[in-house]
């Protein structure tokens, strides 16, 4: 069970970050995270989840029934809620002519459960990976697969090891599943050209596969750790307690035993030079969890590195726009893109006072 003062402060950035707009009233109903009734911390997600249910807002439905698990699954009640937001959202996608469809990939470690869009085999398009952070369930970005075709791509919506659906152990070797899901899906995407939007820690997970995988050919992040993240005893210790939980959860250890042992998981400055990617960044000031070493090790080891900054916590969720735009923006630039939907984006970004152009050098 989570302390809920700490609970309800740590959701309120992901449900700004997901555009939900009366979480605060869900918050204000909520008095423990004890069990799955009335008042609770699932229960209450889950009530307003099923009003969205019956009126056919299965979409809408996903996020809340994410919050209800949020931040990971720690008995039954946050399991049901895991399942039925995998049945919202499955019931969504067979309502769209999308072409998104369930993806299990069966590596060695054990079955990871993706969503996936634009898969041929007559006509295989690049690969673009999308993953989110430790708390964060695939079905929260599945729905971009809806529109992956305007940019002219397949995608693979995944979560990290210990998320969710997969059921990979999270540990200091879990960059090799994403070489696994490329392997998965040779046949029907051109995964010599796999580019990954990964926000948070599945971040730090594709950087550390393209610093051995040649056909990750960009990365795009939001408050990824890098170095000093996991080499920063001191750090590690005044990290908020759900990160800590849930880190122990996904690595199937206690959450005293987190601090000290994730030295052999950080990037060196070497590893980093030797990356000729372009590597896409969005840093915070605020950030609470990714200190600030880790994007300055990023401005000096990175050789193709664009890099932004807001005056934010983490994940900038005051900022979601203009995240979102500058993230698109870069993997547009990633790809050698230069079109009108560039264009557009540029545009976009300088209204939003982001006048920095993405130039492909440091920033």
């Amino acid at each position: 069970m989570n302390e809920l003062a700490e609970l309800k402060q740590h959701v309120a950035v992901h449900a700004r970050g997901q555009r939900i707009a009366d979480y605060r009233d869900i918050l204000n109903r909520i008095r423990t995270d004890d069990g799955g009734g009335p008042g609770s911390w699932v229960g209450e997600w889950s009530r307003a989840a099923a009003v969205l249910e019956e009126h056919g807002k299965d979409l809408a439905a996903v996020k809340y029934y994410a919050m209800a698990r949020f931040p990971y699954v720690d008995g039954p009640d946050r399991q049901e809620a895991l399942e039925r937001c995998v049945r919202a959202m499955d019931r969504w996608r067979g309502t769209q002519r999308s072409g998104i469809e369930p993806l299990d990939v069966q590596l060695q470690e054990g079955t990871v459960r993706c969503w996936a869009g634009g898969l041929s085999t007559s006509d295989p398009k690049p690969l673009l990976v999308v993953m989110g952070g430790i708390v964060s369930v695939k079905e929260q970005w599945a729905p971009m697969l809806a529109h992956v075709r305007r940019l002219g791509m397949a995608a693979v919506v995944a979560e990290l090891p210990g998320t969710g659906e997969n059921g990979l152990r999270y540990g200091a070797g879990s960059w090799r599943m994403l070489s696994g899901l490329l392997d998965a899906v040779a046949d029907r995407a051109d995964v010599s050209r796999t580019y990954a939007t990964a926000l948070s820690f599945s971040g730090h997970l594709a950087l550390r596969c393209a610093v051995e995988d040649p056909r990750i050919r960009g990365v795009v992040t939001v408050g990824a750790p890098i170095g000093a993240f996991f080499t920063d005893h001191a750090w590690q210790k005044r990290l908020p307690r759900i990160t800590v939980d849930t880190l122990a959860h996904m690595t199937g250890t206690v959450a005293d035993a987190v601090p000290g042992a994730l030295d052999e998981w950080a990037l060196t400055r070497e590893q980093l030079a030797g990356l000729d990617i372009p590597v896409a960044y969005v840093a915070s000031r605020r950030d609470e969890i990714i200190p600030a070493a880790d994007p300055e090790l990023l401005r000096s080891g990175a050789r193709r590195l664009d890099l932004v900054e807001f005056d934010d916590v983490h994940g900038a969720p005051h900022h979601v726009g203009e995240v979102q735009l500058w993230t698109t923006a870069a993997l547009l630039h990633a790809r050698g893109i230069r079109n009108a939907q560039s264009a557009v984006l540029g545009m976009l970004l300088r209204g939003q006072g982001l006048r920095r152009r993405l130039t492909g050098s440091r920033a």
